[in-house]
């Protein structure tokens, strides 16, 4: 027994020598205790993923033990089992939660719901609804185990032609950022996390990886962050994601300025920064930039960074702080805190969340004669188009969603009570049936091609007897145009033009069905603007239904038939010709596809213009800011939208207190079918053309609740001085020059109802000089 004693107490003095400490926990015990018991191996992996299948990443034990943990998911964090620190799992959003929809040896099923592409989301103007689809998805996100939502996507849709602007909002940064902080709250409301991207100017996705994007430090600020600002301000993001590209010559993910100086400094934005996979390049430097996590891992990363730290050229304190944000994630999510996920959301009650969401941001473009909604006399249809039998839910890429299924317009056609032209549906089904074998033999089958928008079968063509038969066996043509949306771009999928097939068969169906006095409609199932000037005076009615989500055709057949009504307006321009966007000068419009530059990390090139760099010449006059102030025609402009009903505007007043403006306008329903409108708040500064300003910009919207004919809602939208400011790059500084302004209330930018006026004081707000320029570049300016 003594001998035992002597062993105890020789044991318990060699532990008190030592501290008597036992190894630190994550949650019992600080987060510096934490740091400075993990060693400098553990923190290197720690700031970098576990890898992606396919990619060596030096740790396969840990991919192993970490990619099954929701499979499918984009990422996982590395785990430190012997401090108590879990991997928690990162997956693809933004039109849903994008894991793998079956298992291995499972039965069971995990698919997500598929709502609506984030410009139909925006469309709606409605950050309440937003908010709702953000509650849905992030349930989904809980339930399936993952911790953060690789969503939203708010870069600004600056040219047609970008692959990803179906994943994005507007042109304009009021509305991105407002539609994205909904989201955010929505999202997060689950307790699970968000990672806001790309932050910034991921505007084209040619040679995207290495692409280097010349940006007057105004039109950084004034355009392509300050919707990133606004999320961060109004919605506290946990994570941004830093974009690919570089900016003044600078990746996104190593720039300093960038990540610390404007987003924490300025910002005040408190939580983690993690790269676009794969993203940037000199991972040291990512690491001194306030880019905390590089995603998704692989073994250089580690080795540069471990290295940096032994040779000294990454100072430890510098990781310690990057580690330190890392953890602090991890402690707020559901998996940290053990939270028993189900598996099982309610994808029913989802589904019907992105019904009622997608038709809300339809938009109406034309309804002559009140062809829609569409009248009981109507209820045999001739169905015509590829898409209205394979509609097109989403885009490709990250931001698709594995559904368990996708309502075609056909399907809901028949769902809602009409009957389908058989032998028309028959002949499609032929056709695509062939296309499809088609297809599936020139396909693509390389790594990069699910990125590619879909390919899309070649239209039918019609002769003049068979398109007599169809106007004799039916009430109304609905004819469907479909684009495909992707992370990379090709001219025959996603072109902005329609093809000279698809014209003509607008026309001769058109053409057939009023000459026997029947109404013709067209459905555009797209992801952003695309060419109408040519063919839409051929049709009675034009519905943008954009892409709905898995319920799309539902949707798209509830709004056709009146059961739901379109109250979404454009957040983006329709130009008449792609040309006419002043980016047109500068975007890579000659590449045949994406995927065919694709550089990767090479470092700054400047030998092929808008492939290596891309020069924003148009400055601040971006969509309906260039479009108005240089007097261009366009087809549809930004906030327009139609209705099933007719609103009056009414007792504009402006209140101004101390710097604050308020405006109140009266809104009644002067139709006889209910519906919603969209008011939208410009203001004008004062001499705007000797200032090189726009002639006017959004400054505040709002939506009424659905009014009964007749009803009325009074709307007040406020305005704060300091959104009046324009950025001067000469002080540094964001300036608001003191005059009169006028506030402009609009049903949208060229339908203005009535003009306020208030002065305003001038006022200045010095900002650190970032971000500049690394040589000139030409200049819009009126």
């Amino acid at each position: 027994m003594r001998s035992i004693h002597i062993i105890l107490g020789t044991l318990c003095a060699g532990l008190l020598v030592s501290g008597c400490k036992s190894t630190p926990q994550l949650g019992r015990d600080s987060i510096d205790d934490v740091i400075a018991a993990m060693t400098l191996e553990e923190k290197a992996h720690l700031v970098i993923g576990t890898g992606m299948d396919g990619f060596d990443n030096g740790d396969n034990a840990v991919v192993g033990a970490t990619r099954g943990i929701v499979p499918g998911a984009a990422g996982t964090t590395y785990p430190v089992a012997r401090l108590g620190i879990p991997a928690i799992v990162l997956a693809d959003g933004p039109a849903g939660l994008r894991i793998d929809p079956t298992r291995e040896g499972d039965s069971a099923t995990y698919y997500c719901t598929h709502f609506p592409i984030g410009t139909l989301l925006a469309s709606t103007w409605n950050q309440d609804i937003v908010e709702r689809v953000g509650r849905a998805i992030g349930n989904e996100v809980l339930e399936y185990g993952a911790d953060v939502l690789l969503a939203p996507a708010l870069n600004i849709q600056r040219n047609p032609l970008c692959g990803r602007n179906f994943e994005y909002y507007s042109e304009d940064p009021l509305v991105s950022g407002k539609i994205a902080a909904s989201y955010v709250r929505g999202v997060q409301s689950n307790g699970v996390g968000t990672s806001v991207k790309h932050f910034a100017l991921n505007n084209q996705e040619t040679n995207r990886m290495a692409n280097d994007a010349q940006v007057s430090p105004r039109a950084v600020r004034e355009i392509y962050t300050k919707g990133f600002e606004t999320v961060v301000k109004e919605s506290d993001p946990w994570t941004v994601m830093s974009s690919y590209n570089y900016i003044n010559g600078l990746y996104a993910s190593e720039n300093p300025e960038l990540l610390t100086t404007l987003l924490r400094d300025e910002w005040g934005f408190k939580g983690l920064v993690m790269t676009d996979w794969f993203g940037g390049n000199d991972s040291p430097a990512q690491m001194r930039a306030g880019n905390d996590m590089l995603q998704p891992g692989y073994a250089k990363q580690y080795e540069d960074i471990v290295a940096a730290v032994k040779n000294g050229t990454l100072d430890a304190a510098v990781l310690d702080r990057n580690v330190k944000r890392i953890l602090e994630l991890i402690m707020k999510t559901p998996r940290f805190k053990k939270y028993a996920y189900s598996n099982k959301p309610d994808l029913k009650a989802h589904a019907a969340v992105t019904r009622e969401t997608a038709a809300e941001g339809m938009v109406l473009l034309k309804n002559n004669d009140g062809t829609l909604p569409l009248k009981d006399s109507c209820k045999k249809v001739a169905l015509f188009g590829c898409t209205s039998y394979d509609f097109i839910p989403g885009g490709t890429g990250s931001g698709n969603v594995n559904r368990a299924y996708t309502v075609s317009l056909l399907d809901g056609l028949k769902n809602g009570g009409y009957t389908i032209d058989t032998s028309l549906s028959r002949e499609y089904d032929a056709h695509l049936q062939k296309e499809r074998e088609r297809i599936k033999a020139e396909s693509d089958t390389s790594s990069l091609s699910s990125f590619m928008p879909i390919v899309l079968p070649e239209e039918l063509s019609f002769t003049a007897d068979r398109l007599k038969r169809a106007v004799d066996e039916n009430d109304v043509a609905i004819i469907t145009v479909g684009r495909g949306s992707g992370e990379f771009r090709d001219r025959t999928s996603s072109n902005f033009d329609l093809s000279a097939d698809n014209v003509a068969l607008i026309k001769n169906i058109c053409k057939a069905f009023h000459d026997a006095g029947k109404k013709a409609v067209v459905v555009l199932n797209v992801g952003g603007a695309v060419e109408t000037a040519s063919w839409n005076e051929a049709p009675d009615a034009i519905l943008c239904a954009w892409q709905a989500g898995q319920e799309g055709g539902n949707s798209v057949t509830d709004v056709l038939s009146g059961k739901a009504y379109p109250s979404g307006k454009l957040t983006m321009t329709f130009p008449v010709s792609y040309l006419d966007h002043a980016s047109s000068a500068n975007f890579p419009i000659d590449i045949e596809s994406d995927m065919l530059i694709v550089k990767g990390n090479q470092g700054p090139k400047h030998e092929l213009r808008n492939v290596d760099y891309t020069a924003y010449e148009e400055d601040i006059y971006v969509g309906y800011r260039y479009f108005d102030a240089f007097d261009k025609p366009v087809v549809y402009p930004f906030g327009y939208g139609l209705s099933y009903t007719t609103f009056e505007y009414s007792d504009p007043k402006i209140k101004a207190d101390n710097g604050h403006y308020t405006v109140d306008v009266t809104v009644r329903n002067s139709g006889n079918r209910p519906g919603k409108e969209i008011v939208q708040l410009y203001v004008a500064a004062p001499d705007s053309k000797k200032a090189n300003k726009p002639v006017k910009e959004l400054r505040a919207f709002a939506k009424t609740r659905e009014l009964a004919p007749g009803e009325s809602q009074t709307l007040s939208m406020a305005v704060d001085a300091a959104d009046l400011a324009w950025y001067d790059e000469n002080r540094s500084a964001w300036i608001v020059d003191a005059g009169v302004y006028d506030f402009l209330v609009g049903a949208s930018s060229r339908d203005i109802k009535a003009k306020l006026s208030a002065p305003v004081a001038a006022s200045e707000v010095r900002t650190n000089n970032i971000l500049n320029l690394q040589k000139p570049i030409k200049r819009l300016k009126r």
